[in-house]
């Protein structure tokens, strides 16, 4: 998303006056959002440029040396642990600190499976109508083998499942191809994350969701109420969750 057009000190012997004006991506988000996917994925000698136009929104279009001033809010989302990478020197520290003024952490989709029927729904009806086909219903058993799988990819995964559908389906019932062997969620975390996750979230169920006092959830887990609060944003649970199936 982030380009050498916006780089404060970048150079090329063979731009041309075409080239030199054309717009980059901050300078024609300037008064608004931009949002950057798989921030992770920066190479090191961009995440130094990036921070300069973060940190004094200024730069320089490739091949001038014409300083413009943007003002442009930044949303950044990556699926990577920004933590390690920075530990591993893959990722600037200043430029780590820099964008987590707000962090958001959205839980993996296997433990959002009440999102996979409104998903599936939208995608559908994208494909259907990008390729001029009439698909109107999705079969109870498609969706429960749909929210039967893990998704190790998320919902982009999901969204190449549901396009693969679309294009084998020849009716307006959905054809679903056959999921990968093995795609059933596992009963075991696989990670240290998911498996303090799924503890908190028994937990909080034992409890009726009451984090504090003597009978909540926090003393259940021999911590601090504010720690439990920190840990429970972290993995995305919340109150609201109570009345949701998580």
């Amino acid at each position: 998303m982030v380009n050498s057009s916006l780089s404060p000190n970048s150079s090329c012997s063979g731009a041309t006056g075409a080239v030199a004006q054309k717009i980059g991506r901050f300078e024609a988000a300037n008064g608004g959002t931009l949002f950057l996917d798989e921030i992770g994925d920066i190479p090191l000698e961009l995440q130094a440029k990036l921070l300069r136009v973060l940190q004094e929104q200024e730069f320089e279009r490739l091949g001038s040396t014409h300083t413009h001033r943007v003002n442009v809010r930044v949303v950044a989302a990556t699926n990577q642990d920004l933590g390690q990478l920075v530990a591993d020197r893959l990722f600037r520290m200043d430029l780590y600190y820099r964008l987590n003024v707000f962090p958001i952490a959205v839980p993996p989709l296997r433990h959002r499976l009440g999102d996979i029927p409104m998903r599936v729904a939208s995608f559908v009806h994208r494909y259907a109508k990008s390729m001029s086909k009439d698909i109107e219903k999705i079969p109870s058993h498609a969706m429960e083998a749909l929210a039967r799988n893990s998704w190790p990819g998320n919902i982009r995964e999901l969204q190449n499942v549901i396009e693969r559908a679309a294009i084998l389906t020849k009716g307006d019932v959905l054809e679903l191809p056959a999921l990968p062997a093995g795609a059933a969620v596992s009963k075991e975390p696989v990670t240290l994350e998911e498996a303090e996750r799924d503890h908190i979230l028994n937990t909080l169920r034992e409890t009726n969701w009451v984090v504090g006092g003597t009978a909540g959830a926090a003393a259940r887990l021999g911590v601090k109420r504010t720690t439990l609060i920190s840990k429970m944003r972290r993995v995305g649970l919340s109150r609201a969750m109570a009345s949701e199936r998580v």
